[in-house]
């Protein structure tokens, strides 16, 4: 819960919410909400910061990272997460699939960092992107910098 971690007011927020966090890369002759949503953000209010937030213990991530097949039963996450995330299917490292999700996370950043309209505001100074990644286990908030996960 975005709010509850930041201590944002309620309405202060905008947010958006898509499985597994995946941001659909840009092309400039499709749409997606995902894509739509980005850009009315951005462009028509102005958002000063954008925060790609993953977690512990993901779903999505756990598919990414093992067999396709897990997923056969839900056919439309399925075509979702390969049309817009690599799988890796590789064993993972740990159950919490900590390093695999902070890795998704900035994978997810890279890609709206590929945003147009997003890479002109930020080249701008008007606005910044972070990675910020939750451990379900603890509670704690850590944020990228200095290349690495630091908590917040």
């Amino acid at each position: 819960m975005p709010a509850a971690i930041t201590g944002a007011e309620p309405g202060s927020l905008f947010e958006l919410r898509t499985a597994g966090n995946v941001i659909p890369a840009f092309t400039p002759d499709s749409a997606s909400s995902e894509m739509a949503t980005i850009e009315f953000a951005v462009v028509q209010l102005g958002v000063s910061e954008i925060i790609v937030c993953g977690h512990s213990h993901c779903g999505a991530v756990n598919a990414l990272h093992t067999d396709r097949r897990t997923l056969g039963h839900l056919p439309t996450m399925l075509r979702w997460l390969g049309t817009h995330a690599p799988f890796r299917s590789s064993a993972p490292g740990e159950p919490g699939l900590r390093a695999e999700g902070q890795e998704h996370v900035l994978t997810q950043l890279r890609t709206l960092d590929d945003y147009p309209f997003v890479r002109d505001r930020v080249a701008a100074g008007d606005l910044r992107t972070h990675g910020w990644f939750y451990d379900i286990e603890s509670g704690e908030v850590s944020a990228f910098a200095a290349d690495r996960f630091q908590p917040l």
